[in-house]
């Protein structure tokens, strides 16, 4: 009997516990913050379910075979994603090789060497560059960076380097030397941010003690630094190929929207983001809509891939430093 009345009072105290704990808002919060959690997980699932399905016709039809096929022709119903999987891969690493020598050198400027307060602005000057709209930057690869390679930089190329596959052709300005130029620009502030952060991540300590064993600065920050953020510096690097991967307006205006498979970085070509943009709103027939969806399939899994690679990346350095 004095077993059950004890249990009836721990019965009472726990719903007293759990009404107090509603009221304060714990609960409530815990519940508002797991169902936003929750639901981002499911858009993205029903984001990758809604496009496998509809891109059932073109999975029946070719196969993972669509993957390999280098014919692109809607007359014909014949479809091939390769060109632009290459297409979109090259800009991206092109972008890359352009960047993130700039963009890690000017982190570790900012983070090492420059005095805080230069340091503070010359960084929010650099995110801005994040926050100026693909279109500007297309228009301005159009009007800007096309003449000044067509001009200057191709002719340069061609005469010192023009044996390589690489710089054989003709060049009529858009390209994918155009397209990654472009892209290099717009990815180099997600390096130099977050290569920053991971930077400033690395503990205090390990530099003084550097420093007092007779190390130069430069020293402490090639030998010691540097080192112990790699793995973040690596992040932001993925998290710069996802940018460029995705990006869509700017690549679409000097790329030249040609869907080959050549080695010249001079030719045009075509990007997954650029064919759906172009192509969409005037696809007809379920297995041409239904190919371009799958090709978003694709650039999807691609991004998301990426993403969490370098958040792993990121978070890893972070533990490191803490």
């Amino acid at each position: 009997m004095a077993t059950s009345t004890l249990s009836q009072q721990d019965s009472r105290l726990a719903v007293h516990s759990l009404f107090k704990r509603a009221r304060g808002g714990d609960e409530i919060a815990y519940l508002l913050t797991l169902a936003s959690a929750v639901g981002i997980l499911v858009i993205v699932g029903l984001i990758v379910v809604e496009l496998w399905i509809n891109s059932q016709p073109t999975v029946h039809r070719f196969g993972f075979s669509f993957l390999t096929g280098t014919r692109w022709d809607p007359n014909g119903d014949h479809f091939g994603a390769l060109p632009f999987i290459y297409g979109t891969c090259v800009t991206s690493l092109l972008a890359l090789l352009i960047a993130v020598p700039f963009g890690v050198a000017a982190s570790i400027f900012l983070a090492e060497m420059a005095p805080p307060g230069i340091s503070n602005v010359l960084t929010f000057l650099i995110e801005l560059l994040a926050a100026v709209p693909s279109v500007i930057y297309g228009l301005i690869g159009i009007f800007v960076l096309v003449p000044f390679n067509r001009d200057y930089l191709v002719p340069v190329l061609t005469h010192l380097f023009g044996y390589l596959p690489i710089f054989k052709g003709d060049f009529y300005g858009v390209s994918f030397l155009s397209a990654g130029l472009v892209l290099s620009v717009m990815v180099v502030p997600f390096i130099v941010s977050v290569s920053r952060e991971v930077l400033l991540a690395v503990p205090r300590e390990q530099r003084e003690a550097s420093l007092a064993l007779g190390t130069t600065k430069w020293e402490t920050t090639w030998q010691i630094v540097i080192p112990n953020a790699s793995t973040g510096i690596i992040g932001s690097i993925f998290l710069a190929l996802a940018r460029a991967l995705g990006e869509t307006m700017a690549v679409t205006m000097v790329i030249g929207n040609t869907p080959k498979i050549t080695a010249s970085l001079l030719s045009p070509g075509y990007s997954i983001a650029a064919v759906i943009a172009n192509e969409f709103a005037e696809a007809s027939g379920s297995l041409y809509v239904s190919s371009l969806i799958f090709l978003g399939l694709v650039l999807f899994g691609l991004t998301i891939v990426i993403n969490a690679l370098a958040r792993i990346f990121v978070i890893t350095t972070q533990r490191r430093g803490s």
